[in-house]
């Protein structure tokens, strides 16, 4: 089970630059679909990566279905490495992600979000037309799904405005 506030809080006091996409943004937008896993596109500044790393590692992070043998040291040089982490966490399943298909890095996506309060905190995330093309991007059986709810979000949204 997924400790969403728990994940949130650790990156907004560890002043972790990120934006929330995947499918907790789609609950953000009216979306009634389960998700198992908090979906971030963190900045890939230095000083940003720094701060990542600081807190996230008191959380025990590991590559989510990896062996448990395998080594993996959680450092500023496996993020600059690196780009998308899947990991597992003491507080569950969290995707770092350095950029999405369809969108781009997080100064890419920055334009396309909004902000939201989410348990107490100042948050930003994808707008809803912009998650959309994400998840028509990433092609996947079950973002194919989730697509059809968020275009008639919008479209509900679009009618509720005008």
């Amino acid at each position: 089970m997924t400790d969403y506030p728990g994940l949130v809080r650790t990156l907004k006091n560890g002043g972790v630059d990120f934006i929330i996409v995947g499918g907790f943004a789609g609950v953000a937008h009216g979306s009634a679909r389960q998700t198992n896993d908090l979906d971030v596109v963190y900045s890939r500044a230095s000083d940003n990566i720094k701060r990542l790393v600081a807190c996230i590692a008191p959380l025990r992070p590991f590559l989510r279905g990896a062996p448990k043998n395998l080594p993996f040291l959680w450092d500023e040089e496996t993020i600059r490495a690196g780009l998308n982490f899947t990991l597992t966490t003491t507080l569950g399943d969290l995707d770092l992600l350095g950029e999405i298909a369809g969108g781009g890095s997080y100064v890419a996506l920055l334009p396309h979000t909004l902000p939201l309060k989410l348990f107490a905190l100042d948050c930003l995330f994808l707008d809803l037309e912009t998650l959309i093309r994400v998840k028509r991007a990433a092609g996947r059986p079950r973002d194919f799904e989730a697509v059809a709810e968020l275009e008639a979000l919008l479209e509900e949204r679009k009618g509720n405005q005008g």
